[in-house]
């Protein structure tokens, strides 16, 4: 029996020392990835929720969760190295950060994405996620944020 790419994939705590392939998958993902020092604060803020996918011992992918104000989880980040998208990895840490939400009492969780990125608000909508509002120029190039939840 040949094995799928995600029976080869391993979700996990993001560590010091996978920061710099968390790098390069946003620097391959994004026109505004965030900076190193930036990952580093996400990683300390959230040991638990900054989770990383790996295989073969390569980062392919990672989400940063938070939770605010006891009972919202926020997905800050998600990206997928573009070689690896379109293979269950996106899903694999969005059900894995849901999890850890759940675990905590969360109800409701959130996220915003570009208004352009119509892959990542068919991705979301996919799970459950509702289309709830939008945020004019909240991308430092001044596009509009698609606001999405989903109630746990």
């Amino acid at each position: 029996m040949k094995l799928s790419l995600t029976d080869k994939v391993l979700i996990r705590p993001a560590r010091e020392g996978d920061l710099q392939g968390v790098l390069r998958v946003e620097y391959e993902s994004f026109k505004d990835p965030y900076p190193l020092d930036l990952l580093r604060h996400l990683l300390a803020s959230n040991p638990l929720s900054f989770l990383v996918s790996e295989v073969d011992g390569k980062i392919v992918g990672y989400i940063i969760g938070t939770v605010r104000w006891l009972n919202i989880g926020h997905i800050l980040a998600i990206a997928v190295d573009p070689k690896y998208r379109r293979r269950g990895i996106g899903t694999m840490l969005m059900k894995a950060v849901m999890d850890y939400f759940e675990k905590r009492a969360v109800r409701k969780v959130r996220l915003e994405a570009r208004e352009s990125n119509v892959v990542a608000r068919r991705f979301y909508s996919s799970l459950g996620f509702s289309e709830v509002g939008r945020v004019p120029y909240y991308y430092s190039d001044g596009e509009t944020a698609i606001v999405f939840e989903r109630e746990l």
